[in-house]
């Protein structure tokens, strides 16, 4: 699936612009949370790195 919505880290505007902001020129990120699947081969890194932040 392609997201083409994006939303600036730093001060929470939504864009289509994929390298940074349009309004303040902070990084952006896909808003949308991953997938889910019982049976997630990567489940394991993911909890790793969530609990390392």
């Amino acid at each position: 699936m392609n997201w083409q919505l994006r939303k600036c880290e730093k001060c929470g505007i939504y864009t289509l612009n994929k390298a940074n902001c349009t309004a303040c020129g902070g990084n952006v990120r896909i808003p949308h949370p991953a997938k889910f699947s019982p049976d997630d081969k990567y489940l394991k890194y993911r909890m790793a790195a969530k609990r390392s932040q």
